[in-house]
């Protein structure tokens, strides 16, 4: 069963769109979040989940997966698909669509330390704090849906 998308505004349909995959990553009550290293239009810092585009031939769990390892330098193990954010940014005075398929993800080994050079910091977040300080809506909505889910696997035990 797939989730409904959130939409975080709308805009002119003709407008370019970009697809993404990412991951909600979590590991004894806490979850994995990044700030890249490109800031937000206004300049400041964000605090985001790990996501990216599509590798040619890759599902979007396979590029979820992938992009998971680069950004935060972890490996995971996939539970269940979480759904779809759409939102709308600014580039380059042009506004483009984006989808995120995001999927929740167990941690299994890895070192933090290993990012990306696309990634300033990663850090581990309280899955609570997180659904408040994650610089987008969408996001904090991915980590609610988390830990509603993690909440069914330990009702289901």
């Amino acid at each position: 069963m797939r989730a409904r998308g959130i939409v975080a505004e709308r805009a002119d349909s003709d407008a370019p769109r970009e697809v993404s995959a990412g991951g909600v990553v979590v590991r004894d009550g806490e979850v994995l979040a990044i700030v890249p290293i490109k800031r937000a239009s206004d300049g400041t810092r964000v605090l985001a989940l790990p996501k990216g585009h599509f590798d040619p031939g890759e599902t979007a769990l396979q590029a979820a997966q992938r992009e998971v390892r680069e950004e935060t330098g972890v490996e995971t193990e996939p539970v269940r698909e979480l759904g779809e954010a759409r939102y709308w940014y600014r580039r380059r005075g042009q506004t483009i669509g984006k989808s995120v398929t995001f999927f929740l993800f167990r941690y299994r080994s890895g070192d933090i330390a290993n990012h990306d050079d696309e990634v300033e910091e990663v850090r581990w977040l309280d899955l609570g704090e997180a659904q408040h300080t994650l610089t987008h809506a969408a996001e904090r909505e991915m980590v609610g849906r988390a830990l509603a889910c993690l909440e069914e696997v330990r009702k289901d035990r």
